[in-house]
């Protein structure tokens, strides 16, 4: 074989795994930069174990409990989807909460067996140059669904209230523009028909950074850490005022949000799919199976917990 046929042999050195940015930093924010009393939380922690004193369960939902629930939600999913695509309501679902939340976790077990020509997830980029330039909300427009459709977005407008004010990615003066403008714009999506769904995903911050760790030595998620979760470990406190004032001023009648505590994901999960499903009617709906989302993880914005 020639040299340039690609074939390792004998004597060659080892091929050089790529660096991936950022693995490490948890780490490192963990040993060195992490308060003692959440260091020690998830050091001692058994796997299973709920990290938050304040969380109502002390250990996560089993997993065949889990499973065995949602595979009857995944049957109503189906129906909703049907139902939706016979009579041409448009549904968006908004998907928000701090990083390591599970936002993408509750987002593809929402759409597993979904069509993914009805049923779009929305994970926008950082806007280009040109799209800084437009309307705040346009590029959001520009993916919401049409007749028979469903939006799931991974991040939405939110980002203006809560990720852009805690890293000064936006003026206070436009921050003051979105919260005038927000509760026009969500009404006239309600007014046209749409059925809007706002959920937040609340986490502990021991969990948060537990789920950071787990991500950063799994060489199948480490692409998923950003600069953003590197730094954003150390606005915790800034995180929580600006999330606190977002839900307060955009929690309305019209549109109005459920708050899930999600240090259970499977709990999260279940809870974000009941919700769901709840929010409108479709043939052959069995409410039975859906039941109702349990109250002390899910409900309104009273329920947030940091």
């Amino acid at each position: 074989m020639g040299k340039d046929s690609g074939q390792k042999t004998a004597g060659n050195p080892p091929l050089a795994l790529p660096e991936i940015p950022f693995v490490g930093d948890i780490t490192r924010f963990l040993r060195e930069e992490a308060p003692e009393e959440l260091r020690k939380a998830i050091e001692t922690a058994r796997p299973d174990e709920i990290l938050s004193s304040s969380f109502p369960y002390r250990r996560a939902m089993a997993k065949k409990d889990y499973e065995a629930q949602m595979q009857a939600l995944q049957v109503e999913l189906v129906k909703m989807s049907w139902g939706l695509k016979q009579d041409g309501r448009r549904l968006v679902v908004l998907f928000e909460g701090r990083d390591a939340a599970g936002k993408g976790g509750t987002i593809e077990r929402l759409r597993e067996n979904l069509n993914p020509r009805q049923a779009t997830i929305v994970a926008l980029p950082t806007p280009t140059e040109r799209q800084q330039g437009q309307w705040y909300f346009q590029r959001y427009v520009e993916r919401l669904p049409a007749a028979g459709e469903i939006a799931l977005f991974d991040r939405s407008w939110y980002n203006r209230g809560v990720v852009e004010q805690v890293f000064g990615f936006c003026t206070p003066e436009q921050r003051t523009h979105f919260f005038a403008q927000l509760p026009g714009f969500e009404k006239m999506l309600v007014e046209e028909g749409i059925v809007l769904v706002k959920l937040w995903l609340s986490v502990d911050r021991a969990e948060q950074l537990k789920r950071f760790l787990d991500r950063e030595q799994d060489p199948l998620k480490q692409w998923k850490l950003s600069w953003i979760d590197v730094e954003g470990l150390k606005k915790w406190e800034a995180y929580t005022v600006a999330i606190a004032e977002t839900l307060r001023r955009s929690d309305t009648a019209h549109a109005p949000w459920t708050v899930i505590r999600s240090d259970d994901k499977y709990r999260a999960r279940i809870a974000a799919v009941q919700t769901v499903l709840g929010a409108l009617d479709y043939p052959g709906k069995d409410r039975a199976v859906i039941g109702t989302p349990d109250p002390q993880i899910c409900g309104g914005i009273g329920l947030i917990d940091g």
